[in-house]
């Protein structure tokens, strides 16, 4: 139940003719505490709750535990989330053995664009797609908790 993960800004929309798959994904925070978010995300038409922890000091871990859950319910809870709703297309790209999804940003967000890559281990290799930018693992105004509520329009 630990995910280990890079994030990486996105240059160019090269990805999207690299993806095989694509989902709108809507998404709120029943609780965006330092030390533990509460996820409540709609993705096509799958609901999904999850619980993150608190990052390790590099950002590249932290506990994460997800259940899938009836849309209904999805959006009953969404309606008791905090302030500040995600609102995303995910692109999903194979890249060598990893695959990378990207994350196309809309409303409050728009024009932001971050890919990520999950890893087996903190020190795994992995190629790197022409459209990757510079790294933001660990930087916490990428978390989509922080985006809900200091979006991208705001920086």
């Amino acid at each position: 139940m630990i995910e280990i993960e890079r994030k990486f800004l996105v240059t160019s929309l090269d990805f999207k003719q690299e993806a095989f798959k694509k989902a709108r994904i809507i998404q709120g925070f029943l609780n965006t505490h330092k030390e533990r978010t509460v996820r409540v995300r709609i993705k096509a038409d799958n609901g999904f709750i999850t619980v993150k922890g608190q990052s390790m000091e590099d950002g590249l871990s932290r506990f994460e535990w997800e259940k899938e859950i009836p849309k209904d319910e999805a959006e009953a809870l969404l309606k008791l989330c905090e302030p500040g709703v995600i609102d995303k297309i995910r692109y999903e790209i194979k890249v060598g053995k990893h695959t990378f999804e990207v994350d196309e940003f809309y409303g409050d967000n728009e024009g932001l664009i971050i890919a990520e890559v999950e890893l087996e281990s903190e020190n795994e290799t992995f190629l790197k797609p022409n459209w990757i930018g510079g790294e933001v693992t660990g930087n916490i105004k990428y978390y989509n908790s922080q985006l809900s509520k200091n979006p991208y329009n705001t920086w």
